[in-house]
Formats: structure tokens, sequence, C-alpha cells
């Protein structure tokens, strides 16, 4: 059973930081993928940041360099440094992983970074 657990969400006020980690029940190696969505109160569910097994890390456009995703194989855990936060940062933070065997899909529950003065 492949497990994800969000962790490290909370309320900060605008340019403040936050890190948010994901940690897996599995070898993160054997993800092929490992990514962070979010999704606002009433909006579709977006990728945040991607980090392939083989390759440079990828960020949606809304970063803008602020954001940036790690790896750490030797704990089994991924996470999402948070810098110069911006009210509309404010989500449900989830961990997305793909696993090597069957390519299969797994999510964390979320984690909330709340954003606001």
């Amino acid at each position: 059973q492949v497990q994800l657990v969000e962790s490290g969400g909370g309320l900060v006020r605008p340019g403040g930081s936050l890190r948010l980690s994901c940690s897996t029940s599995k070898n993160i190696f054997n993800f092929l993928v490992m990514e962070w969505y979010r999704q606002a109160p009433g909006k579709q569910r977006e990728l945040v940041a991607s980090s392939p097994r083989y390759g440079d890390p990828n960020y949606a456009d809304f970063v803008e360099g602020r954001f940036t995703i790690s790896r750490d194989n030797a704990k089994n855990a991924m996470y999402l440094q948070m810098n110069s936060l911006k009210p509309e940062d404010t989500a449900v933070y989830y961990c997305h992983g793909v696993h090597y065997q069957g390519t299969s899909e797994h999510w964390g529950q979320g984690t909330q970074v709340t954003v606001s003065s």
C-alpha cells in the first residue's frame, strides 16, 4: 500500500514562507514523478511543481521563482519551499506521486495553506 502524507501547512502573512513536506511509505526513488498540486475554494486542482525521477523540476507559471521543489531520497520525502507567499497562494496543497509499478497514481490527504494578514 502506497501512502503519501503531507505536513507543514498553516497560516502565514503575505511575504512569508512555508515549507511543505510529503512523506512516502515506499522508496521515493521508485516514483517516476513526484508533484505538488493545489486547490483553492471554488477552483480546479492545479499543478504547482513537478519533480521527475530523472531530469529537472518544472514549475507552473504562477510560481514565478518563489517556490522550490526537492526530494530527499534518504528520508523518502519531498518538499516544497514556498517564499514570498501571496494571498492567492491560499489553497489545500496535495502531494501526488506516480509509482513505477503499474504507473499507479497516489495522492496525499492535503495540507491547508492560508496566506492572510
